[in-house]
């Protein structure tokens, strides 16, 4: 998400931030100085998409024909887009570029599967089939059943007190930093995708009723909007 590293340092001036005459007539004002301290790789608002940054300190100066006369404040740090000039807040960096979100949804909608397997599609092969075919969907092509099923023991290992704990420990880990920058509609697939695969081997079992409950929670829905999300959804055919 815009990891920074050490860039060569470079000044520059931006245009005058205030100009004005001085008796004799000779042009002075106030101007900022800026040094590029870093820089790295952002989703620029501007340009709508990822672009690289540079990450600016200023310090106002005052000038007389361009010479520097005296120094002023600093001023706040800015993150600079390279491709279109314009300048942003250090804030900016939270927002995942759109190849991090990217890999951000592959994981999650892994993390779903697993999960949904974990509690008790393990040995029905359509649930299995189900699970493969969300992950693959997602961006994992090489993904195997035998792959799942060798990550599914992994979880449960982590689940033996009996409860879902150990998985929805694992699915707000996963979840976290994606649930953030998803819109509801975005949310509400991932649930159902959840739904699908324990719905492939029949009806909701105690175990995955209450793990997909633990998904719902994990994606910001109340228990109500879950429940009535996990009563609508399709059943596979």
């Amino acid at each position: 998400m815009g990891g920074l590293r050490m860039a060569g340092r470079h000044r520059g001036a931006l245009p005058a931030d205030g100009w004005g005459r001085v008796g004799t007539g000779l042009r002075t004002g106030v101007r900022t100085a800026w040094t590029t301290v870093a820089d790295g790789e952002f989703f620029c608002a501007a340009c709508g998409g990822d672009r690289n940054y540079e990450r600016r300190t200023g310090r106002r100066r005052l000038e007389l024909l361009g010479v520097p006369l005296l120094r002023g404040n600093a001023t706040e740090p800015v993150l600079a887009c390279t491709s279109c000039g314009e300048h942003f807040g250090p804030e900016a960096l939270t927002r995942p570029t759109t190849t991090r979100l990217a890999a951000l949804l592959r994981d999650g909608v892994q993390g779903v599967a697993l999960a949904a397997l974990a509690m008790g599609g393990t040995d029905h092969p359509a649930a299995r089939r189900a699970a493969v075919t969300s992950v693959h969907a997602a961006g994992y092509p090489d993904c195997t059943e035998e792959q799942l099923l060798a990550q599914c023991a992994a979880l449960r290992s982590d689940t033996s007190a009996g409860a879902c704990v150990g998985v929805e420990i694992e699915l707000h880990a996963t979840l976290g930093p994606l649930v953030p920058h998803l819109a509801e509609p975005g949310r509400v697939g991932l649930l159902l995708q959840g739904a699908r695969i324990a719905l492939a081997d029949g009806p909701y079992s105690p175990g995955e009723r209450a793990v997909l409950t633990a998904l719902g929670s994990a994606l910001e829905f109340t228990p109500e909007q879950t429940q009535a999300l996990l009563v609508a959804a399709p059943e596979p055919r």
